[in-house]
């Protein structure tokens, strides 16, 4: 195998972590009395690389998510320093973007749709010097949940 098909398969490794940690929305502020309830979604993703001549296998997870999503459907990844901004919502569509410091450097441009109250799908698509990759991601409403404190 060469060089190069291994930074790829590194970048794929770094980039499936990154959005492996779904955190739909993040935890409202709450009164320290008052208990939000929030939404349990199961969260599938699957990423692939172009280049690369198979996807990666899907991952799932369980998330609890507060019911008005006021940041983007990821965890900003501590550890490669990413950071997403400028998430926008428009009617059943939230949008935002990503930077990561790295490594590798990366940037991205996040985009779900809401199917009802209940489901959603969506992309993120990364930029970096290793190539671009691309994560399908799809939530599933279960029921109700206790969001973590922020």
């Amino acid at each position: 195998m060469t060089a190069p098909f291994h930074r790829r398969l590194a970048a794929a490794a770094v980039f499936l972590t990154l959005v492996s940690i779904p955190l739909l929305a993040g935890a409202a502020e709450t009164a320290p009395a008052a208990k939000e309830t929030g939404d349990l979604w199961e969260v599938t993703s699957q990423m692939s690389m172009e280049g690369m001549p198979m996807s990666l296998p899907a991952q799932t997870l369980k998330v609890c998510a507060t019911k008005e999503w006021k940041e983007p459907p990821v965890a900003a990844d501590e550890r490669r320093k990413c950071k997403n901004t400028d998430f926008k919502k428009d009617g059943a569509k939230v949008t935002w973007k990503t930077v990561c410091a790295g490594p590798p450097e990366m940037t991205g441009d996040g985009e779900i749709t809401r199917s009802g109250a209940d489901r959603y799908t969506g992309t993120i698509k990364f930029t970096s010097s290793e190539g671009n990759m691309t994560t399908k991601i799809s939530g599933r409403r279960l029921g109700p949940c206790e969001p973590a404190p922020k």
